[in-house]
Order: C-alpha cells, then structure tokens, then sequence
C-alpha cells in the first residue's frame, strides 16, 4: 500500500538514502531541505524547521500535493561540537532547536491526521551518542537523547491509535557530518566499534525502511542502533 511519507532534511544524507529507500517501497515521498538543491524524483519543500510557521507550510503543502502525512521521518538536524565550557549560549540552543525542539513541532503539526485515519509511523533519528557521550557535544548528545524520551512517551499516548513512535541510533556513518571528525576520533571510534569500519546511509535507511513497513506493527517505543557495535555494552 502506497502511504504519504516526510522525511526531513531529505536532500542528503541519511535522510536522502531513507527517502530513497522508502521510494523504492511505492510509497509517496516528500523532502524538506533547507539550503542547496533539492534531489530529483521527490516533491520538495525548502523549511526551515526550526520555524515554526515553515513547518506548518511544509506539512499543509504536502498534504495537498500527496496526503496527509502517514510516516514521518525526522531526520534533519546539525551539529556545533566544542567543549562546554567554550560553547556559546547560541550554539547550544541552535542545535537543541533543530535537532530536538523541531521535531517536536513537525510532530504536532503531523499527529492530528495520524490520531483521525488511526494509522501511523513516527521515525525519529537520534545517536549512539545520546547514549555513550561524546565530548564537545553536550549539545548534540542531549537533543539526541531528548529525542529517544520523547519518543517513549509519544508511544504510549498515541498506541491506541494504531500509531508508533521509534528511534534509530546511528553510530559513525560516511556523511557530511563526519567529513570534518579528526583521524584521531575517527580511529578511536573505529578502535570502538565490533565491524572495524564506518556504516554508510542506506544501512540506516534499511532500519527507517523497516519500521515504516506493515511488519513493524508490533514495534514501538524502540531505539534501534546501527553502529555497527559502537558503544556496544552502554
């Protein structure tokens, strides 16, 4: 059955390779992004999803393009890493924003239409790191984090509904994000991770693709990691 998918952040990334991913299943795709070009074959919005009033646009325009957003992936985020005791006030709050507090949003603006049809998938992209801590990323880690709490109780408020709310973890994935990680922190987490070698987007998107899919009914309330053993025994 083709659904109405959002992904955010869509146009690179984890969050092109879940779009595509989901592409190839039928379904209907829609991308937020917010700067550069978007990718071919979606239907694509530019948002800013730390605005609220963008947010709202996005959803009410795709819901006229495809439908009412059926599965929900909420996968933009950025990173601002330095030690706390150097980071600005304004680094700390802009990752919080984009990475925990928009998703929040986004979800109030998708949820009603979930709650009337009684259907639903919420997909959350979070980080091995909001579990083991990394250092310069007391940020990152807690918007992460933060994610996998909501996540939690979203689930069991909107379970009736025939509606579920999971997180997937990804540990050091070849992305934009981790083009600029040092070799020195790349070693260490390599040195820490079970496959000895980095994961590549669509090895997250195959766990996003499952749990948008009919044979993850029963699965909610879940943190599934792709780290390939990182932080393995946390």
């Amino acid at each position: 059955m083709s659904r109405s998918v959002l992904v955010t952040g869509g146009n690179r990334g984890i969050g092109l390779a879940s779009a595509r991913a989901l592409a190839a299943e039928g379904n209907k795709v829609a991308i937020t992004y917010r700067t550069g070009e978007p990718p071919a074959g979606f239907y694509a919005v530019r948002c800013d999803v730390t605005d609220t009033a963008q947010l709202k646009a996005a959803v009410e325009e795709v819901t006229v393009q495809q439908g009412a957003v059926e599965i929900l992936v909420s996968n933009a985020g950025i990173t601002r890493d330095q030690l706390l005791i150097g980071m600005p006030e304004e680094d700390f709050r802009a990752v919080m924003t984009t990475n925990f507090e928009a998703a929040v949003a986004l979800t109030r603006q998708v949820l009603p239409a979930m709650i009337k049809a009684r259907w639903g998938r919420l997909i959350y992209m979070s980080s091995i790191n909001s579990m083991s801590g990394a250092p310069g990323q007391t940020n990152y880690a807690s918007a992460k984090a933060a994610l996998i709490g909501f996540a939690r109780s979203l689930a069991i408020e909107v379970g009736r509904r025939n509606i579920t709310a999971n997180v997937v973890a990804p540990g050091m994935i070849e992305t934009d994000m981790v083009e600029h990680v040092t070799d020195v922190r790349r070693q260490a987490a390599l040195a820490r991770t079970a496959l000895a070698r980095t994961g590549t987007p669509e090895e997250v998107a195959a766990a996003v693709r499952f749990l948008a899919a009919d044979d993850a009914s029963y699965v909610t309330a879940g943190v599934i990691p792709v780290t390939g053993g990182l932080g393995a025994g946390h």
